[in-house]
């Protein structure tokens, strides 16, 4: 055990000394452990956990619920996005807050919206806020999250307005947008990160690089969704039935492929997706096949 926490200090004075002293007292930046046990207490909750303890329960009905989180989100977000040059600790927080859109997957029993990709992002992001505040705060670091937190305000506002239930579901025609503003984002970051592969800017590169791999990534993931979900040509109707339907949803960033039958559109409706849940989709869709995951 001794031995153990040697390694430990030795790790503490190594950040330490590549530390910006200007964030060094604040809460959770003094040692990465602290985030790094809460990721993975998400991981285990969200997979293991959260599925087992409501295994034999009936699924919660949260309507209510994920319209005040996600109004929340896009307060949250849009406060970001206004006092990103003061708030970088405050976007580092919000990667928590974000864990809520996977708990109420579990407490709703979608697990099959619970992908290995979903967990990752969401695991993985405190975590990689964590070391830019610690060592990079404000300046060429903020970009990313800046473009970041003003996507969140138009998807957490798309989330809110879709679990207010099919009633809003005309003024929702433009989810396929907004999956093209994810894109861009990703771009625009790309662009932002890898200019400082040739420009002496005093960054460090290995952030140059994590920056720029991370959006570069998660380009091509959102891409692929956006071909399979709108591009993909529709195979041959038989018996008025289409016999390779796709259901394709979106939840910060991530993405799932269902196969359906017996819906022209091939998708489930936003609405349907956030509030109805399975009694609707039993119903009218039968959308419950397996998955895979391209966020």
């Amino acid at each position: 055990m001794s031995i153990v926490m040697q390694y430990v200090d030795r790790l503490h004075e190594i950040l330490d000394k590549n530390a910006d002293q200007r964030t060094t007292s604040w809460f959770m930046m003094s040692s990465p452990f602290p985030t790094l046990f809460i990721c993975l207490s998400y991981v285990y909750v969200v997979k293991v956990l959260g599925p087992k303890l409501m295994e034999n329960r009936k699924p919660f009905q949260l309507k209510n619920t994920l319209v005040v989180y996600n109004l929340f989100q896009v307060m949250f977000s849009a406060w970001l996005f206004y006092e990103m040059v003061h708030a970088c600790w405050w976007y580092y927080f919000s990667k928590f807050t974000e864990f809520m859109d996977t708990i109420f997957f579990v407490l709703r029993k979608k697990n099959d919206h619970v992908s290995t990709l979903h967990v990752i992002h969401h695991g993985c992001m405190p975590m990689s806020v964590w070391f830019g505040v610690k060592f990079t705060p404000g300046g060429h670091s903020t970009f990313f999250g800046l473009l970041n937190t003003f996507v969140h305000i138009v998807m957490y506002t798309y989330y809110m307005l879709a679990a207010m239930g099919p009633k809003l579901q005309p003024y929702l025609w433009w989810k396929k947008y907004l999956t093209v503003f994810q894109m861009i984002q990703f771009v625009a970051v790309m662009i932002h990160a890898f200019q400082l592969l040739f420009i002496d800017c005093n960054y460090p590169k290995a952030f140059v690089w994590w920056i720029g791999l991370h959006a570069t990534m998660f380009f091509f993931l959102f891409n692929e969704f956006y071909q399979q979900c709108y591009q993909q040509k529709r195979k041959p109707v038989t018996n008025g039935v289409r016999k390779d339907h796709q259901e394709c949803h979106q939840s910060n960033g991530v993405t799932t492929n269902n196969r359906a039958n017996g819906n022209s559109s091939g998708r489930r409706d936003a609405a349907d997706y956030y509030v109805k849940g399975d009694s609707l989709a039993a119903s009218e869709l039968n959308l419950r096949k397996s998955y895979t995951t391209t966020e």
